[in-house]
């Protein structure tokens, strides 16, 4: 194993330079003495080459307890989970802090994945305990990614980099994960990175398109406005969904700039339409964390003229929850401009009722989940009459997703539900073919009042 550090003997606490080694606010070992110890390990193995692990475990979460309880209260966490660590692993095992929130394992007897797995799951249970900041607690949970020696990695920057490769697909997957490096999961962030450096090229060239589901009124069929949804094919790529792409870009950090740029484009196509037409928009996760959301937002409709009263922002119970303070201060920013703003996918969430009770909304959207088996699950059925009956007592409009069958329209109609979308009604089409689609139904309502007033003139004469 390539090392270029002394490897042999570990150094003792009374020798000049064994501070060089030494996490000073844990006492644990530091990134120094982390390489120093795996290279020992290698060398000692290196007539016979057992395999070892060594594992990356990240703290969740941790920033925003740090930024909300101080700096102090952060040490006070850090210096627990490395006693917790201590104390889990092995006695042969090498516990260091290589980062602020960041700690690595070496473990000369974990050989395989499974073992590393079975590990895991005990040091991210030991780390979900509550964390006491004198008279408060506080919990948080970890991340972890463990890489085997020598199946991921012959030397220590290719066995780091399998650990982080781990740890950081662990992080994709949301918190409290645990992945272990294989050629698989290499393969799968590979194809990320590739997919990601063609959306950011993607992003400059223009090349993510908008498409519009129209929203209609349920008590007259006709279209109030459209959602507008994301749409991007690549020249190698092909198709690409945004349940691909939109994640992607938040996990890498360019949302803003993929956000941003659909927006404009949407509002833009927004402009051709009658003035009376909504335009909704999604925000994402990301978007609701940060505090210069709405600022940005306003200013994009403003530079292209798009009235705030004609846009409406869809927002998901979960986008909510990740920071509940931050989203709040956005949303009530969004409507005192004239924006409205509506829950998406209502019913899927914990708690969103909670939501309904501390937020201001502009409308409820009933998910395609119930919608789907509205005419042949009485369960969905109640479920729905229930929703639109709370949405009628707190002043909220209601829209049902994911329409397919007139059956499906004709119940919501009957269960007093206002507005619906869905392939029944129409799929999601590009600005040009909106255009059309406007224009047809246009003529077609032309067309039925001059009939109607023919029959009405033919009355009159007889």
């Amino acid at each position: 194993m390539t090392c270029n550090l002394p490897t042999g003997r570990r150094l003792s606490s009374d020798e000049p330079h064994a501070v060089a080694l030494v996490d000073p606010l844990t006492g644990l070992g530091n990134a120094r003495y982390l390489r120093q110890s795996v290279c020992t390990l290698a060398d000692e193995r290196a007539s016979d080459p057992a395999p070892f692990t060594i594992a990356l475990a990240n703290l969740d979460g941790f920033k925003p307890i740090n930024d909300l309880f101080g700096p102090e209260a952060g040490d006070r966490i850090l210096r627990q989970v490395a006693h917790r660590l201590k104390a889990c692993v092995p006695e042969s095992a090498t516990v260091t802090r290589t980062t602020d929130d960041e700690f690595a394992i070496v473990l000369p007897l974990t050989f395989e994945r499974k073992g590393a797995e079975k590990l895991g799951q005990m040091l991210k249970e030991a780390l979900s305990a509550p964390f006491a900041l004198g008279d408060r607690n506080v919990r948080l949970s970890a991340s972890f990614g463990f890489a085997v020696y020598p199946f991921a990695g012959g030397t220590f920057e290719d066995l780091l980099k399998s650990a982080d490769t781990a740890l950081y697909r662990s992080k994709r997957r949301g918190r409290g994960q645990i992945t272990v490096y294989s050629q698989e999961i290499a393969q799968e962030m590979k194809r990320a990175t590739a997919l990601e450096q063609a959306l950011r090229n993607a992003i400059i060239a223009d090349e993510v398109d908008m498409h519009f589901q129209p929203i209609v009124d349920l008590r007259t069929d006709t279209v109030v406005g459209f959602e507008a949804l994301a749409r991007w094919c690549d020249a190698d790529l092909g198709y690409v969904s945004p349940s691909v792409f939109v994640p992607l870009a938040e996990e890498r950090g360019f949302i803003d700039a993929l956000a941003d740029a659909l927006l404009r484009k949407a509002a833009q196509a927004a402009l051709s339409w009658p003035k009376e037409l909504f335009l909704s928009f999604n925000l994402s996760s990301a978007q609701l964390t940060d505090p210069a959301t709405s600022a940005r937002l306003l200013a994009i409709i403003g530079q292209v003229g798009l009235d705030p009263r004609r846009l409406e922002l869809e927002i998901t119970e979960t986008a909510v929850m990740a920071d509940a303070n931050v989203a709040q201060r956005i949303v009530s920013e969004l409507r005192a401009a004239g924006v409205r703003v509506s829950l998406d996918d209502f019913g899927t969430g914990q708690s969103s009722l909670g939501r309904l009770r501390d937020f201001t909304f502009d409308k409820v959207k009933i998910d395609r989940a119930f919608v789907s088996r509205i005419s042949v699950d009485r369960a969905s059925e109640h479920i729905v009459r229930a929703i639109v009956s709370m949405c009628e007592g707190l002043e909220l409009e209601v829209v049902a997703e994911g329409i397919e069958h007139s059956s499906e329209a004709a119940k919501l109609k009957a269960l007093g539900c206002g507005m619906g979308q869905g392939y029944f009604y129409g799929k999601p089409a590009d600005a040009l073919a909106t255009m059309r689609y406007l224009s047809h139904r246009e003529m077609s309502r032309q067309y039925a009042e001059a009939a109607w007033e023919s029959v009405r003139g033919f009355s009159a004469r007889i």
